[in-house]
């Protein structure tokens, strides 16, 4: 058995050509890309800083992976290294089991760079400023030679860039002339006139308008839905990557330190660093963002002097990050089956908290606003008018949790008692000057 394995490492290690399916894992998904404890280190001796450590991971065929972690975290390092960009100090990566990490031969090398392409983060500096956009979409079917005739070069482009919603006549300008958006969807489109089975898509929309991402993330469904195209999609925005992704997994300071589906990350964040992100993704409501209890993740909480950590499986395709003890913590918490709560929302006029605790399981709280708390004018208006009953109101609205409601009743009351006050002072005043 183990000369069995010896063979098949070697075979991986000097295949000079990719299979057509990768290996299937136990699950009968099939494993298109691995990353088998990768380290990446820059710089020598004393300035020798390590990026990556220990990355390991599997990204399954037709799926979107996200790799997720603040600036500087080691995500993008990654992504370099699966193109082959950054070369690797430990560990391997395998495409379909075959690695192509290190030293491969040309004719490999040259099937790696067709099947795996690269969105960039930024859509201007990513384009030949001096090359038509025909040319620039074009150089990955001349460089392979991917097309029959000029004729068939020229259907594919055009096909192409009417798929990312340009036309046909944008096809003799040059990038300046287009807006960041349209920069993007030049650049996805040199990546999929080449049809790959995995695409790199590196923060491919954090420098766009948001109106703009929505549309280029609904490009990217589109191509998987058609073509079955895999991403290794990295961001920092959460918020974001639930909506795309299958898988994702949080890295800090180059550990992967939680590796989950979205909806069992976001139902159950066990390694505080993950969630502390997601209590930083924003709410669309200035009252509740404001009234929100960010989590702060503090490193110093993890004792691994004598106690090392490691990625584990704790059951449910979801690994984490974290020595035994941690480990065994994770596990009660996850197979007690209540999802955890992320994020605090204080009510209005509260003292906030001096300090937010690890996950709990989810109570009361409620972040989404009521459809008719509106805090109309109206409200104001009425209390001002009759400022007993706006009081009453105002509580009842409160109770209720309509806060916009609440604080309208109350400052029409207020104001309401303030007037009749004056209106009883003066009152008064005339009737004792009309006495004397």
């Amino acid at each position: 058995m183990k000369a069995e394995n010896n063979e098949k490492k070697t075979k991986e290690a000097t295949s000079a050509h990719l299979p057509e399916h990768g290996p299937i894992d136990k699950d009968g998904r099939e494993v298109l890309l691995s990353l088998r404890g990768v380290d990446i280190t820059f710089g020598k001796g004393d300035s020798l800083n390590r990026a990556v450590k220990n990355a390991t991971f599997d990204i399954y065929k037709g799926e979107t992976f996200s790799l997720v972690g603040e600036s500087g975290s080691g995500k993008t390092t990654i992504g370099r290294a699966v193109i082959r960009v950054n070369p690797c100090s430990a560990g391997e990566i395998l495409y379909k089991g075959v690695r192509i990490s290190g030293k491969i031969p040309h004719s490999l090398d040259r099937e790696v760079i067709r099947n795996i392409q690269m969105v960039f983060q930024d859509p201007a500096a990513s384009l030949n400023e001096r090359a038509t956009v025909d040319y620039i979409i074009s150089e990955g079917l001349y460089n392979f030679h991917l097309y029959e005739n000029e004729a068939d070069r020229v259907r594919k482009v055009e096909n192409i860039i009417n798929e990312v919603g340009l036309l046909p006549e944008h096809l003799t300008r040059y990038p300046h002339e287009f807006s960041g958006g349209q920069r993007q969807r030049i650049g996805l489109a040199r990546a999929m006139v080449m049809e790959p089975e995995l695409v790199v898509a590196d923060e491919p929309i954090s420098a766009l308008d948001v109106s703009i991402r929505a549309q280029v993330l609904n490009l990217l469904k589109k191509f998987q839905r058609e073509r079955g195209t895999t991403y290794l999609f990295i961001a920092h925005d959460l918020s974001i990557v639930r909506f795309i992704s299958d898988r994702i997994g949080v890295i800090y300071k180059g550990d992967i330190v939680e590796i989950a589906t979205a909806d069992e990350l976001f139902d159950y964040p066990l390694h505080p660093y993950t969630r502390s992100l997601i209590s930083a993704v924003p709410i669309p409501d200035p009252q509740l963002e404001k009234n929100k209890v960010l989590f702060t993740y503090d490193p110093s909480v993890h004792d691994y002097s004598t106690d090392k950590p490691e990625l584990t499986d704790i059951g449910h395709d979801h690994f984490v990050f974290g020595n035994k003890k941690e480990i065994e913590e994770y596990k009660a918490i996850r197979e007690k089956g209540e999802p955890l709560k992320t994020i605090t929302i204080l009510p209005p006029d509260a003292d906030r908290p001096v300090e937010n605790d690890g996950p709990t399981p989810s109570e009361e709280v409620r972040i989404d606003t009521p459809i008719h708390d509106t805090g109309s004018i109206w409200y104001s208006v009425g209390s001002f008018l009759l400022p007993l009953i706006g009081i009453i109101a105002g509580l009842a609205f409160k109770k209720k949790r309509y806060y916009r409601n609440y604080k309208a009743c109350r400052k029409g009351a207020l104001i309401g008692f303030g007037v009749l006050g004056a209106a009883i002072l003066i009152f008064l005043i005339f009737l004792l000057l009309a006495l004397i």
